[in-house]
C-alpha cells in the first residue's frame, strides 16, 4: 500500500511541477468533469429521461472535447512562447491561454453541476448560480479585454 501511495504522490508531484500554473485548473476541471457526469446521471431520473449508453457516450465525448480545448490552449501557448523566443525576447509565459481555457471550462462545469442539482429539486441558495455566472463572465471579459488591448498596442506600434 505504501508503494501505491508513493507512486501516486510522485506522479501528482511530477505532473504539478510540469503544469505549473495550469495544475490547479486541470485538477479542478477533472473533479468537475466527474461531478458533472455523476450529477447528470442522478438528475436524469428527475428529468424523466432514460439513462442510455448513447447519452452517456455523448457526455463522455463532450468531456474529452473539453480536454482537447485545453490541449489546443497548450499548443497556442507553445507557439506563442516559441515565437517570442525566436525574435530574441526572453519572457516566460507558461500556459497562459490554456489556463484561461481551463478556468472557463471549470465554470461551465460548475454551472452544469448546479443545473443538475436544481433538476433534482434540491434547494439552492439564490445567489450561487448568479455568482458562478458572473465569475465566468469575468474570465471571458478579462481574456477578451487583454487580447483586445494587446491588439490595439500592436496596431499603435505599426
Amino acid at each position: 500500500m505504501d508503494k501505491v501511495k508513493i507512486t501516486i504522490v510522485a506522479v501528482v508531484s511530477a505532473l504539478s511541477s510540469w503544469l505549473g500554473i495550469l495544475a490547479i485548473p486541470v485538477y479542478l476541471l477533472l473533479a468537475c468533469n466527474i461531478l458533472d457526469y455523476i450529477t447528470g446521471l442522478m438528475a436524469a431520473k428527475y428529468r424523466a429521461e432514460k439513462v442510455s449508453s448513447y447519452k452517456s457516450i455523448r457526455g463522455i465525448i463532450r468531456k474529452i472535447c473539453m480536454w482537447l480545448l485545453v490541449i489546443v490552449g497548450c499548443v497556442l501557448d507553445s507557439v506563442i512562447q516559441y515565437s517570442i523566443s525566436t525574435v530574441g525576447i526572453d519572457i516566460a509565459l507558461p500556459f497562459v491561454v490554456s489556463t484561461v481555457v481551463a478556468v472557463w471550462l471549470v465554470f461551465n462545469e460548475i454551472i452544469s453541476i448546479l443545473e443538475n442539482i436544481i433538476d433534482m429539486e434540491v434547494q439552492m441558495p439564490p445567489f450561487l448560480m448568479p455568482v458562478v455566472q458572473y465569475a465566468k463572465k469575468l474570465v471571458e471579459q478579462k481574456a477578451a479585454g487583454e487580447a483586445g488591448q494587446d491588439a490595439e498596442k500592436n496596431e499603435e506600434v505599426h
